[in-house]
């Protein structure tokens, strides 16, 4: 196996492990910068959309792939964001100041779910952020004043210095910088104290807590920051669909964010963008195959949320570490090829948290 050889104590402050690893990133960045001149409009808008909930599945990720935390109300702080921006561009503020404004009171939102529910962990906190996400979907149903309830809400064209930045191409480019920001953003916090903070209490609390780490404040600030990425992804989101409906952040949105994070790999940045492109990719491959599926299956109602709930439990059963895994299983196979051992592939077993203290 190759192993890198490390001579100066600056090799561990980079965000590569090697100049190898960086340049295939660069030529990854300007391979999609051309994407929009070789693909059409459709295509790029679809990768648009595949950024947005990239994003979205970075912030989840923070959260319960990092810090332990499980939530099923992300669709709320989804909203929240995709609403802010939206009402702030109609009353004139620039998109400068809407983007970061939808991430920081989706953030503050993240902060006001996370304070209440510190000393809950598993189905409880699941059950009470799926709440929070009731309560935010009927707000936004009912605050016909401002959300223009179910009569939707019309998403202004932003403009930069001047410049629209409308279209799929517009929505494209706007949607990888943020992007690749966030990644940068969560990369440098997750080398942070911080960030080590967040991984020691999702591997134990006890311990964390025995090492003089406030859970109370770090499981805060990751709802704060997971939410306020989330936000983020939301605005985004807003000028992707171009209208707003309340019934567009429900329980499966949430549903399906955190289907991309345990698809993706949990503890995984990469994880989430593999999840991302997995929930993007599905349904057009489902659109394709359709007309083709024996028996009337493809006419068949619920077949879309069908096979995400079933391709989820294949990967929970046979491959827990998910796409990232299998990615880096497959790296290390032909990295050793034809020296590898079969043994060095083998699952190994994992255990809840309860059963590590019998």
């Amino acid at each position: 196996m190759r192993a890198i050889f490390k001579t100066r104590y600056e090799q561990d402050l980079t965000l590569w492990r090697s100049p190898a690893g960086a340049l295939c990133y660069a030529l990854l960045l300007a391979a999609l910068l051309l994407v929009p001149a070789v693909l059409g409009e459709f295509y790029v808008g679809e990768l648009a959309g595949l950024f947005v909930f990239a994003i979205a599945g970075v912030g989840l990720m923070l959260l319960t792939g990092y810090t332990g935390l499980i939530s099923l109300g992300h669709a709320a702080f989804l909203g929240i964001g995709a609403y802010t921006n939206a009402i702030l561009l109609a009353r004139g503020v620039p998109f400068v100041l809407t983007l970061p404004a939808a991430g920081l009171l989706a953030g503050l939102a993240g902060v006001a779910i996370g304070v209440p529910t510190l000393r809950m962990s598993g189905l409880y906190l699941a059950i009470a952020t799926l709440a929070f996400g009731s309560i935010v979907g009927t707000v936004l149903q009912k605050w016909d004043s401002v959300t223009g309830g179910f009569d939707g809400f019309a998403v202004k064209t932003p403009s930069i210095l001047g410049v629209e930045i409308a279209g799929a191409t517009g929505t494209y480019y706007l949607s990888l910088v943020v992007l690749v920001f966030v990644l940068w953003l969560v990369m440098n916090l997750l080398r942070a104290p911080m960030g080590r903070a967040f991984v020691a209490i999702r591997d134990s609390e006890i311990s964390a807590q025995s090492m003089g780490i406030h859970l109370a404040l770090y499981k805060a600030i990751a709802f704060g920051l997971s939410a306020g990425i989330t936000g983020l992804a939301g605005a985004l989101f807003a000028h992707y669909v171009r209208y707003l409906a309340p019934d567009s952040f429900d329980i499966l949105l949430s549903i399906q964010l955190v289907t991309i994070v345990f698809i993706g790999g949990l503890g995984s940045l990469h994880g989430a963008i593999f999840g991302a492109m997995f929930m993007r990719l599905l349904p057009q491959a489902i659109a394709l195959v359709r007309d083709d599926l024996p028996f009337g299956l493809g006419r068949m109602p619920g077949l879309e949320p069908s096979l995400f709930g079933l391709i989820l439990v294949l990967v929970i059963l046979f491959e827990p570490t998910g796409i990232n895994g299998r990615w880096l299983k497959l790296k290390r196979y032909v990295g050793e090829f034809p020296l590898h051992r079969r043994v060095g592939f083998r699952r190994q077993k994992s255990y809840a948290r309860s059963e590590r203290l019998r």
